[in-house]
């Protein structure tokens, strides 16, 4: 059956070679699947002949962008397809005078921001992984980033999807005009679906000019909740930052070891960016600082690009680095109100002290979305079940701060047993729904969101 689908498509766009269906088998999350063959469309004509093959013979389809996912949504179900959509990579259409680009889904996020520069323009998403994670996939989790807090997240820039329904229909959804109330968004429901409604095939996106000028500091502290109480403090007095990263002691200390940027030797730091035009900028820099002063921290000025990228070469490189502790780590995103975020942070700190597991935090504060890390060896059943056990405290304690159990991640595999936590019966039923009427046999990326 699959020699068929290798006639419908080119020679090397088909493969069920055992290497491939091992490096195409897993994502981020470490969870492996078991694919019967890896597919890589270089059109939308592509996906639509293997969408309708898929249709026709009843085979699951996984499309993939590039496997960053840390929950699991990229994993294949046994016996899929995947559609790997990295060869569809292409910039389309660059519009300087309506401030839009036209993407393939196979595109690197820190490829397009590359070339938007060279024109004075970005993309503001842009998650920790931009220089190797896919816009496609950015678009299929809803991705956000460190610019999140002022600029938004994906969602906010898809103006216009192109996709394929799992039967092979192509639709086009939203608009490239600044307004549009035609019927229902369908756009925004496909922003966030994680691969399981249709696969996306083009995009088009808002663009904003580069700021006139950015600003980068560094607090630090002697304590942990000050750093928290920081950041509602600054966003309250009405200065709305660029970026308001957190992290913590473990996340600071593990950095350093990783790749020593020379980050202070603190309880928790914040790195708070500003941009704008260079009087706003000056002024918000010098509030943020009496604001951090009140708070007993410490603030240092990154004084040139350089010192700015050594900053956030070390914030970027955490995820990596966190590997050192530990083989395993349990990665969620879990988001709170900004003003619960002190009591959240000592909170975890808490938790680790007391399992005697190690929890490291970071993330994107200045919008409540941290991200918790509980680091454990998997080979050693007792404290991998402990470390598991952690997780629902974790999500409970969220959830009573007024919060939500994803904030970027998506839910995927790994969330999906606690998705009852948050959706009511009520609305399952209602996403239930929509999934059964653009995939009603089940097809695409199957096992994934509902538990």
């Amino acid at each position: 059956m699959i020699s068929r689908l290798d006639s419908l498509l080119g020679e090397q766009q088909v493969s069920t070679r055992e290497a491939d269906l091992l490096c195409y088998g897993f994502d981020a999350s470490q969870i492996k699947g078991t694919p019967v063959a890896v597919t890589w469309p270089e059109t939308i004509n592509d996906i639509v002949k293997i969408s309708r093959f898929s249709y026709d013979h009843d085979i699951a389809l996984l499309p993939r962008g590039a496997g960053t996912a840390t929950t699991g949504s990229s994993v294949p179900p046994q016996g899929a397809i995947v559609v790997s959509l990295e060869r569809m990579h292409d910039i389309d259409e660059l519009n300087i005078e309506d401030q839009y680009v036209v993407v393939q889904p196979g595109i690197i996020n820190g490829a397009l921001q590359k070339e938007l520069s060279r024109h004075g323009y970005f993309y503001p998403p842009d998650p920790s992984s931009l220089n190797f994670c896919t816009i496609g996939g950015n678009v299929a989790t809803n991705a956000g980033g460190p610019r999140a807090i002022k600029y938004g997240v994906t969602r906010n820039y898809v103006k216009e999807l192109e996709a394929v329904l799992p039967d092979g229909r192509i639709i086009r959804t939203g608009a490239k005009t600044i307004k549009s109330v035609v019927g229902y968004d369908i756009k925004d429901l496909l922003v966030g679906s994680e691969g399981t409604l249709a696969i996306i095939a083009r995009i088009t996106l808002s663009i904003l000019p580069e700021p006139e000028t950015i600003v980068t500091l560094l607090a630090t502290f002697t304590d942990l909740e000050p750093s928290g109480k920081a950041v509602f403090k600054i966003i309250s007095s009405g200065i709305v930052p660029r970026c308001l990263e957190f992290m913590d002691r473990e996340a600071i200390k593990v950095v350093e070891s990783y790749s020593p940027t020379g980050l202070s030797d603190s309880e928790s730091l914040l790195i708070i960016e500003l941009d704008g035009d260079v009087k706003s900028v000056q002024r918000d820099s010098e509030r943020v600082v009496r604001i951090i002063h009140t708070l007993k921290g410490e603030v240092k000025v990154a004084e040139d690009s350089i010192s700015r990228e050594r900053i956030w070469k070390a914030r970027r490189a955490i995820p990596a680095a966190l590997f050192s502790i530990a083989d395993t780590k349990i990665n969620e995103d879990i988001v709170v109100p900004r003003s619960q975020i002190p009591e959240m942070i000592v909170f975890l700190r808490r938790l680790s002290e007391e399992s005697g597991i190690s929890i490291v935090s970071f993330g994107h504060a200045g919008d409540g979305n941290i991200h918790v890390n509980i680091m454990v060896n998997r080979e050693d059943e007792e404290r991998y079940t402990t470390a598991k056990a952690l997780v629902k405290r974790i999500f409970e304690k969220t959830l009573s701060l007024g919060g939500t159990i994803s904030g970027e991640h998506g839910i995927g595999i790994t969330k999906a047993e606690y998705i009852n936590m948050e959706i009511g019966h009520n609305e399952m039923d209602l996403m239930r729904g929509i999934k059964r009427l653009f995939d009603y046999k089940n097809l695409l990326n199957p096992g994934k969101i509902f538990p």
